[in-house]
């Protein structure tokens, strides 16, 4: 596939479709055939890592005056769910750069750190990791023990950070974290949490060995810790501390819906694969998509397939008009991660005994969609944002 770049400074509805159908072959075509191999030695292909880059790929989300190709989420989702036919590590590897790292510093870094940092975000020279999970706080950040505190009076002092970070993406090859802290005890209207940009090179900035994880092979993860590491002022993303904590919900409010999206991509893989094995695998002299229980099995999956990718449409333009940047990110994430999770046991039951192999796509997709339920929020915390908001909804 000849690769081109996806850069354009207005995405029109042309534009896009373009850049998704590009998404889609290099998708379907360099990667899906390379998965085995993505799997087998636990690291993306450098080939691939410099076709995605050339492609625009690890700024596809970062506003073109900063060097991206400027997507709203309503395209993002598009292409997140041509992401989500292949190994979810290849979305990893760009993924954290476009949402809720890269985010972060488009909506609340200032221009100074936008100069610095998105245009080599935006083209895959720097990956940014974002560093907010830690030992005893995951989906609700109000529990960090991260510390940062200034060294000296007056704004232009130093900030020295302490911690430790779990389960960080890309924190192998970071080059940069967005790092999550408490700085004062939280109040009335006040988390207490602010957001640091810490270079991985900075001193006291020690990165942990590589995860070994149930699936998602080629997307790394591992501890960071952070001992005595001093950065300056300029570090605090934003100009106020206190805007820290709205800066990690808004950025995983709208990574929630890509992850939705993410999880329809890889339904549909998983549809796609049953339905061509039904097609032709048979049982005795006969084929087995004619049986009517294996039917009923395809009929749950490509319903769940198909509410899943309304949904995700719905959730995503609520989002980009403001309409709803809460409920509708968290129950599109609820639904569509468990769904993916139904729909891939469905699909190894269909595959029968081939299903339960090694190197078989629905065997690897029953592995990796387990963490989709995880990340960005558990499921249950994602019932306790809707349900809290509706109630609250109901008592204005």
């Amino acid at each position: 596939m000849p690769q081109t770049s996806l850069s354009t400074a207005d995405v029109t509805a042309e534009d896009f479709e373009l850049i998704r159908r590009q998404v889609r072959e290099f998708v379907r075509t360099a990667v899906v055939p390379r998965e085995n191999e993505i799997m087998r030695t636990d690291r993306i292909p450098d080939d691939l890592r410099s076709a995605a880059a050339e492609m625009g790929l690890f700024g596809y989300a970062i506003p073109a005056e900063w060097g991206g190709i400027g997507l709203d989420l309503t395209q993002d989702v598009e292409l997140a769910q041509e992401f989500g036919y292949t190994t979810l590590s290849l979305r990893s590897m760009f993924g954290t750069n476009n949402g809720i790292a890269g985010q972060v510093l488009v909506g609340f870094g200032t221009d100074a750190q936008k100069r610095e940092w998105l245009a080599r975000i935006a083209s895959g020279e720097v990956v940014a990791s974002f560093a907010l999970t830690e030992p005893g706080a995951g989906s609700n950040p109000a529990g960090l023990r991260t510390r940062a505190r200034r060294d000296g009076d007056g704004d232009d002092a130093d900030w020295i950070i302490d911690g430790q970070k779990q389960y960080i993406t890309n924190a192998p090859s970071a080059h940069l974290f967005v790092v999550f802290a408490r700085y004062t005890e939280p109040g009335p209207g006040n988390p207490g949490i602010a957001v640091f940009l810490v270079p991985a090179d900075a001193p006291g900035v020690t990165v942990g060995p590589k995860d070994a994880k149930m699936g998602q092979e080629g997307s790394q993860t591992a501890d960071v810790h952070l001992d005595g590491v001093r950065v300056p002022a300029e570090a605090l993303v934003g100009t106020d501390p206190a805007a820290g904590y709205r800066a990690a919900m808004t950025s995983l409010a709208r990574g929630r819906v890509h992850i939705a999206a993410l999880s329809v991509g890889t339904a549909q893989r998983a549809l796609d694969e049953s339905v061509a094995h039904a097609a032709q695998s048979t049982q005795g002299g006969r084929r087995i998509g004619d049986f009517q229980l294996v039917q009923a099995h395809l009929a749950d999956m490509a319903t769940g397939v198909m509410a899943g990718r309304a949904m995700v449409r719905d959730a995503a333009r609520a989002y980009v008009d403001g309409t709803d940047r809460r409920i509708a990110p968290s129950a599109a994430k609820l639904f569509c991660t468990e769904m993916v999770g139904r729909v891939a046991d469905l699909a190894v039951q269909v595959h029968g005994g081939a299903g339960y192999m090694r190197e078989i796509p629905v065997e690897r997709i029953y592995r990796d969609v387990r963490l989709l339920r995880l990340y960005e929020g558990t499921s249950e915390i994602q019932r306790l944002i809707i349900g809290g908001g509706l109630v609250r909804q109901a008592t204005r």
